[in-house]
């Protein structure tokens, strides 16, 4: 059970529970549970699941690098549902295992720089210096290199979140479920 216990089904409010049955049905999520959790906030998984139907759609990045960074993250966070699932047709068993590589050969400059920052961001943001940044550069534009860092930050923080609620695990939840505690300030 996950350290805060899911909302259940059946107490989701008709919103809630259209964005998870939704989202899993689409394929957006691999999971409810993850989703039962934010529910306690449904501000939260509005925003949630609006972020996740807008990534991508207008922005400067391509899909695919999105993807990958969603992927590598799930990797350092140790998120299961994450790692497995695939919401860009282009990416293969052989990219996500390159992601794994050290030096990620197999993937383009963009990818390659873009998974590293990633990377550094994760566990050594001070290695981010400007020798980096004109490696950046060389690849991306000044627009494309606040967006990455913003799509890395937001994936990476969503993923180590999710990992300290241990939403697989078989400990009795540390927060039980209560009614009175979704959208409600103590």
């Amino acid at each position: 059970m996950p350290t805060i216990e899911p909302v259940p089904v059946d107490a989701l409010s008709a919103e809630s529970r259209a964005i998870i049955e939704g989202g899993v049905a689409a394929g957006l999520y691999a999971t409810p549970v993850p989703l039962q959790v934010v529910a306690y906030s449904s501000d939260r998984l509005r925003r949630l699941h609006a972020a996740r139907l807008e990534r991508g759609v207008d922005g400067l990045l391509d899909a695919r690098i999105l993807e990958l960074i969603r992927i590598r993250s799930a990797q350092l966070g140790e998120c299961q549902p994450c790692m497995q699932s695939r919401k860009h047709d282009s990416i293969t068993d052989q990219d996500v295992a390159c992601l794994l590589a050290p030096g990620h050969a197999d993937l383009t400059e963009q990818e390659r720089l873009a998974v590293e920052l990633l990377d550094r961001l994760s566990a050594d943001h001070h290695s981010i210096d400007a020798d980096f940044y004109r490696r950046l550069g060389r690849v991306f534009t000044a627009a494309q290199i606040v967006e990455l860092g913003f799509s890395c930050a937001e994936t990476m923080g969503v993923h180590r979140f999710l990992h300290t609620l241990d939403l697989f695990g078989t400990a009795p939840p540390v927060i039980a479920y209560a009614a009175g505690e979704v959208d409600t300030p103590r």
